[in-house]
């Protein structure tokens, strides 16, 4: 990262959800010594902060370190968990270390608008030089624009999910008397759960524990009802004309709430994809990363479990991407050089993705071993139009603005309010300052 020599080796961290200042101390990545690669290389403790606690996320991850550490004997990891939803504990808990000028090695982060507060206060290091050739001949191109906010490459992208599926048990629809396949648009969809009612089932297996799941089900639906151009004015803060639009996608997913599952209050969203594969709902609206988890309780691709693009999103794959950064000061810049450069490998994207439930940003990984959903999100990819990313995930507005529309979703999951929840959401980007 190319230091302006005016600044303050100090820079302000902006929090994103209090507005308050973190301060944080910069170095260079020149300081990490003799380059990983070398043979025999020295390698301190590596830290990694992460979210995935649940089933297959944590088999996926273990696979990805199992990796690193044949790759890379010497290195010791401190493999350090903050779960949370969509990664509110982990932000908050790498925030306050940013405060200590204590970081980890490196952290698990959405690519994107979550970045800038990082690299606004100049605290990521630059990652160009662990991009050769091969690995940006390789990479998506779109993927390495969101993981280059300043166009810089600040981040490694080890996966891409979908956002917008609709997940099903197979058995329980067709008892249901329902097709999947003739659900046209989210209108449909509810008279398709209010079926599944009727016949005795949980309609859509939704947790309202923590709002980030319904902050991802009404922007899936504000794209499926009215377009992915609308959604991108919305997300570029051009919310003027767009009343109508959130007031509607927000009357359907209030009308979806009378069909979530009886304790939605109280799960989490692996628990109510358990009641998928349990036959007590029809359906769920998750990323592909539900799948990891009906991989794991040996639940069946077309025959126990199927899905469908969000109806009325056909052609869209709504991107949900993870990525890992080099905090600076670094604890161990050598063994943090290695595992970046390691994620950007086949050998790293094989091993992770299948169990993950994602396809790779890597273009010549094979795909003979990912499970056939996979190789069918992957043909879904190929084929698809548009490809936004998303704000439940963090990649498609700033932090502080994520952060105002959770804080709209929270009081909606309490009162079902449209008014003011149209009201929040159409003033979320100024209320955040922009």
């Amino acid at each position: 990262m190319t230091h302006n020599g005016a600044r303050s080796r100090r820079a302000y961290l902006k929090a994103t959800a209090t507005g308050t200042a973190i301060l944080v101390g910069t170095t260079g990545l020149g300081q990490a010594g003799a380059s990983a690669q070398e043979e025999g290389a020295d390698f301190e403790e590596f830290e990694i902060v992460h979210w995935w606690t649940a089933g297959g996320e944590e088999e996926a991850l273990n696979a990805l370190l199992e990796g690193y550490q044949e790759e890379y004997p010497g290195v010791e990891i401190d493999n350090n968990p903050a779960p949370g939803g969509a990664g509110s504990a982990l932000d908050a808990a790498v925030r306050s270390r940013v405060v200590d000028q204590t970081p980890p090695s490196t952290f698990q982060i959405w690519p994107g608008e979550s970045l800038r507060p990082y690299t606004d206060a100049d605290i990521l290091e630059s990652v160009e030089d662990l991009w050769d050739d091969e690995m940006r001949e390789a990479y998506l191109e779109s993927v390495m624009d969101v993981a280059s906010p300043d166009d810089e490459l600040v981040s490694v992208p080890i996966n891409i999910h979908r956002l917008n599926n609709l997940f099903y048990n197979v058995e329980v629809v067709e008892d249901a008397g329902i097709d999947p396949d003739g659900i046209e648009d989210p209108t449909d969809l509810l008279d398709a759960l209010e079926t599944a009612d009727e016949a005795g089932y949980t309609g859509m297996a939704h947790q309202t524990s923590s709002e980030w799941s319904t902050v991802q089900l009404w922007e899936t639906v504000l794209i499926a009802e009215h377009g992915v151009e609308t959604f991108e004015q919305y997300i570029a803060g051009e919310t003027d004309d767009l009343e109508e639009e959130v007031r509607e996608s927000l009357e359907l997913v209030v009308d979806y709430s009378e069909y979530f599952s009886p304790d939605a209050g109280a799960i989490a969203w692996d628990e109510g994809n358990a009641q998928v594969i349990g036959g007590d709902a029809a359906f769920i609206h998750q990323g592909d990363w539900a799948a990891g988890q009906y991989g794991e309780a040996d639940f069946e691709y077309e025959d126990e479990w199927d899905f469908v693009p969000f109806p009325g999103s056909d052609g869209v794959y709504s991107l949900v991407m993870d990525s890992f950064v080099m905090p600076t000061p670094n604890p161990s810049p050598a063994a943090t050089e290695a595992f970046l450069s390691y994620c950007g490998t086949v050998d790293a994207q094989e091993r992770f993705n299948p169990i993950k439930g994602s396809i790779p940003p890597r273009t010549d990984v094979p795909t003979d071993e990912f499970p056939p959903f996979l190789q069918d999100q992957m043909d879904d990819f190929e084929n698809s139009d548009e490809q936004p990313t998303t704000i439940a995930h963090g990649s498609a507005v700033r932090p502080e603005i994520k952060s105002e529309i959770e804080e709209t979703f929270s009081r909606f999951l309490e009162t079902w309010d449209v008014d003011d929840t149209t009201q929040g959401l159409l003033q979320a980007h100024q209320a955040a300052g922009y």
